[in-house]
C-alpha cells in the first residue's frame, strides 16, 4: 500500500511539472500547477513523517510557507491583470 501511495505522489509531481513546462503562457495556469506540485510534496512529507513516527511540526511550517507563496502569487496575478488587462507572459516586458 505504501508503494502505491509513493507512485501516486510521483505521478502527481510529474504531471504538475509537465503542466508547468507546457502551459507557460498564462500566469494562472502556472500558479495552479505550482500549487499542485506543492500539494504532492506535502503528501510526500506526510507519508514520510508518519512512516518514521516523527512530529508533524515540519508539515505545519511547510503549509505556512506554501500559503504565503500562494498569497504572493495571487497578489502578483491581480496586479498584473489590473495593469495589463490579462495574464499572458508574452505581452509582459521585464525590462
Amino acid at each position: 500500500m505504501m508503494i502505491y501511495n509513493l507512485i501516486l505522489i510521483f505521478i502527481m509531481f510529474f504531471i504538475g511539472n509537465m503542466i508547468f513546462v507546457s502551459k507557460h503562457k498564462h500566469l494562472l495556469i502556472v500558479m495552479l500547477s505550482l500549487e499542485f506540485i506543492v500539494l504532492s510534496i506535502f503528501f510526500f512529507f506526510l507519508i514520510y513523517l508518519s512512516f518514521f513516527n516523527y512530529d508533524m511540526y515540519m508539515l505545519m511550517v511547510f503549509l505556512v510557507f506554501s500559503v504565503c507563496e500562494g498569497a504572493l502569487g495571487l497578489s502578483i496575478l491581480v496586479s498584473m491583470i489590473r495593469t495589463h488587462g490579462h495574464d499572458y507572459f508574452q505581452s509582459f516586458n521585464l525590462l
